[in-house]
Order: C-alpha cells, then structure tokens, then sequence
C-alpha cells in the first residue's frame, strides 16, 4: 500500500492529476490556474498538461462557469475554478438554471458532468467577502451534489470521485487548510482511489 505525505493542496493536485491521466475528458479552467492557482492547488499541471488543458480565463466567474456547462454537455468533464466561494455568486445563474437543472429538464439527454471548486470558510486577513461559509445554500440546490473535504485524504478521495460523477458537484474545501498554516499541515496516509459520495467517515466518538 503506497503512502504519501502530503499537504491539504498537494492531495488535490494529485486527485486531478490522476483523474487527468485516467481520462482525457478532464480538463481545468479559472483565473491564475495555469500558475498553480492561489493556493497551489493546480500546482504543475499546466506543465505537464498543457495550456488546452490547464485553462487560464479572463475575470469573469459567469463566463468561467457558463464555458464550463457548455463544456460538460458537450462531453468533457471540466474543473471550474471559482477561487473563492464569494466569487461563485457572480456564476450563480449558470450554476443554478442551467447545470443543475439540465438532466431533469431535458429527462437524462443531457448530462453536466463539471466539478465547481470554491473554496469556503475564514480565510485569515481576507475580510468578509473571501470567508464566507455557504454550504447551506447549496445544500438546498436540488441537482447538485456538495462536497466539503476536512482531512487531506478527504480532500483526494472526494475529489477524485468528484470527477468521476456524472453530475454537478459543488466541491468546498477549506481555505485555511489550503492556505496559510495549513500549508504546513501534512500527514502519511495510504494513497487509496475514489472515496464514495454519500457515506460519512467518523474520525473520532468519545464511545
């Protein structure tokens, strides 16, 4: 069983990394991706992928999202990089008329295959429009799955499975752990494959 020490951002590299290699379908696009993304969660890819596949986009979340639904019903799988999930308000029609709603609306000809990243929660020194939590909106979205990571190997096992749903997934991970103090927060742990949507893991019980 192999095992890996790594950081909260470094497993989701690894997660896209081999769902890349695994499938040609999956590519990637936002702002700043093609540089390692303001986390380094993209960290590399656009070097060993390329620029058609590592995305850059202009500073539009409406037009990032809107091109990645088109993209899924198109049949790729896209990674839509939000940054932050304060940004996604500025997606939210594409998220919510469109790519939430198409496979009901269109009775399963369409699929929208896309994971939307967008980190959540306190986001040290950023102020109130970059730590908001907001998994609860989502929650209520009927069409989507959500999906908030808390340990590295969460975050590699959710997002792998993530990319291999075929439906839309609103994938919040958290910015400190991406970020700041967390960057420093590693710990060896077996490299397993998709951990499964839909089944908690318990950490820890005082039983």
């Amino acid at each position: 069983m192999a095992l890996k020490d790594l950081s909260y951002s470094e497993a989701a590299v690894l997660a896209i990394q081999r769902e890349m290699e695994a499938d040609a379908r999956v590519v990637v696009l936002g702002e700043d991706v093609g540089r390692g993304g303001i986390f380094g969660q993209y960290k590399g890819l656009q070097q060993t992928f390329g620029a058609e596949r590592v995305i850059d986009t202009p500073i539009s979340e409406a037009a990032i999202m809107g091109a990645g639904v088109g993209m899924a019903l198109a049949g790729l799988r896209p990674v839509v990089e939000m940054r932050v999930v304060d940004f996604a308000l500025c997606g939210m029609d594409e998220l919510v008329n469109q790519a939430a709603k198409n496979r009901f609306m269109f009775g399963g000809q369409g699929r929208v295959p896309l994971v939307a990243r967008m980190p959540g929660g306190i986001w040290d020194a950023s102020a109130a429009q970059h730590s908001q939590s907001l998994e609860a909106w989502f929650a209520h979205l009927p069409g989507v799955v959500v999906v908030s990571p808390s340990t590295p190997q969460d975050n590699y096992g959710l997002l792998r499975a993530a990319l291999q749903c075929g439906d839309p997934v609103v994938y919040i991970s958290s910015t400190r752990r991406s970020g700041g103090c967390a960057a420093r927060w590693t710990k060896t742990w077996p490299c397993r494959s998709a951990r499964p949507h839909g089944c908690a893991r318990a950490t820890r019980s005082r039983w």
